[in-house]
């Protein structure tokens, strides 16, 4: 297994839509696009598998439950500046979950991309 890349797979209901949001408000690069199945995106060391309901990572299990978008795991990207990517991202339209929560170990707040599965940007506390 490849320890510079990092794969997440992301079950999204349009993967052209999918393409989009994540290039245009997250800074990905399409690596290939078999759309309206599956495409790839990375992000530095995170490759992102983008499947839709056609795809082979769509199809029912033997007990007939079909993978679908959603849910609350989600991928973490670190910024260096949270409240101003928070105020690009609204002005491009991106749906947001909550508002910035801060701990101690830093702040974050979830987006919610076309498929409604979750993306956590981060920024470590300074210290």
């Amino acid at each position: 297994m490849s320890e510079t890349t990092v794969n997440v797979r992301y079950m999204v209901d349009d993967v052209d839509a999918a393409i989009t949001w994540y290039t245009s408000h997250l800074g990905f690069s399409v690596l290939s696009n078999h759309a309206p199945a599956f495409a790839d995106v990375r992000r530095g060391a995170l490759r992102l598998l983008l499947s839709g309901p056609t795809s082979s990572a769509g199809r029912a299990m033997p007990d007939g439950e079909r993978p679908r978008s959603g849910g609350w795991n989600r991928i973490h990207l670190i910024v260096d500046d949270l409240p101003a990517e928070v105020a690009r991202l609204r002005a491009a339209g991106v749906q947001f979950r909550n508002e910035i929560v801060t701990g101690p170990g830093g702040s974050q707040i979830l987006l919610i991309d076309p498929s409604g599965n979750f993306v956590e940007l981060f920024q470590p506390a300074r210290g």
